[in-house]
């Protein structure tokens, strides 16, 4: 299976936004940044968008030519398609510390939805799911620690840290998913 492994801190210095997730992503500082064409804006918020879920390109087109095809607003529609991927929830409930470690955990077959082992982290988690730590897994001391120490929360997410579950509540708004993303560029981007 293809993951973008290129350096992350570099990634999150020349966006000037921690898109990793690592506290220490931005320890050195943003990159400078010098005059950029439009085309340039449009791309560099491209990317950013794609290195906040960590998907490649190829998804990533996928992901937008549906929303495009859709009769709500592209921009909102590619982000919280994106916001409901599987790997990315387990990150938002804080089984992993890392978009990154919520992929592993997802494919090494850690996760349960609805009861059901899921390894796919593309998979698309709907309204009223429930997401669960695999019992054998929770003896992991690093996924009790993650699990604990995470107190971020999300409107649009329930979490039970005694029973290791998280559940969606609700289809995320825009206003709900923290990331710093003009979707409008992403859209002329694409409609070129």
């Amino acid at each position: 299976m293809a993951r973008p492994r290129g350096p992350r801190f570099k990634l999150s210095r020349s966006f000037g936004v921690n898109v990793c997730g690592h506290p220490k992503a931005l320890k050195r500082g943003a990159k400078p940044t010098k005059k950029i064409s439009e085309y340039g804006k449009q791309l560099k918020e491209k990317q950013k968008l794609k290195a906040y879920y960590d998907v490649l390109e190829k998804q990533f087109a996928k992901y937008v030519e549906q929303a495009l095809k859709s009769n709500e607003n592209p921009g909102e529609k590619i982000i919280l398609r994106l916001e409901m991927r599987l790997d990315n929830l387990v990150y938002r409930l804080g089984f992993g510390s890392s978009i990154r470690q919520a992929r592993q955990m997802v494919n090494h077959g850690h996760m349960l939805v609805n009861g059901k082992k899921v390894d796919i982290p593309s998979y698309e988690v709907q309204v009223g799911d429930v997401i669960t730590l695999r019992e054998k897994s929770r003896n992991t001391q690093l996924f009790k620690d993650n699990f604990a120490a995470s107190n971020v929360t999300y409107p649009y997410l329930e979490k039970d840290i005694d029973t290791y579950t998280g559940k969606v509540v609700s289809r995320p708004n825009r206003e709900d998913v923290p990331i710093e993303i003009a979707e409008s560029l992403i859209v002329e981007y694409y409609s070129k």
